[in-house]
């Protein structure tokens, strides 16, 4: 299937029915993308949950080595990942409750996309979460 991206309704939908997401390599410096990104979801009101097997916590929140590891129920896995990782990611969200696999601006496979949405995934790639949500909720 060809690649489209959501539009701003279907992206609006999955923003408004979201309350946790977990950032796969969110890092705990805030000068890093990742963290600023995740910060302004956070002010938003979203809970984050880190998963990076390289830090303790970040944004006041215990950190996870993997997707695996995640304790509780998760809505959205927001990727800040090179596009080389995501067929692993994928692996992992497929392990997960979530039903919504965001990759971040440059963030690309079309192979992740079509097996993800094959499998009931909605999939939103090569879009930033942070714009995504104020081009459509404008907070």
């Amino acid at each position: 299937m060809d690649y489209k991206q959501a539009d701003k309704e279907t992206m609006k939908d999955i923003l408004e029915d979201t309350k946790t997401i977990a950032v796969v390599g969110l890092s705990d410096k805030p000068e890093r993308t990742s963290y600023q990104v995740s910060k302004a979801m956070q002010a938003n009101g979203y809970r984050i949950i880190p998963v990076n097997p390289s830090i303790e916590s970040s944004l006041g929140e215990k950190a996870y080595p993997s997707l695996a590891d995640v304790p509780e129920s998760i809505d959205v896995i927001n990727v800040f990942r090179r596009s080389i990782f995501l067929k692993d990611i994928a692996k992992q969200a497929l392990k997960t409750d979530a039903k919504v696999f965001w990759a971040q601006q440059g963030v690309f496979d079309k192979d992740v996309y079509d097996d993800l949405t094959n499998k009931g995934f909605s999939v939103i790639m090569d879009m930033c979460i942070k714009v995504a949500h104020a081009i459509t909720i404008g907070k």
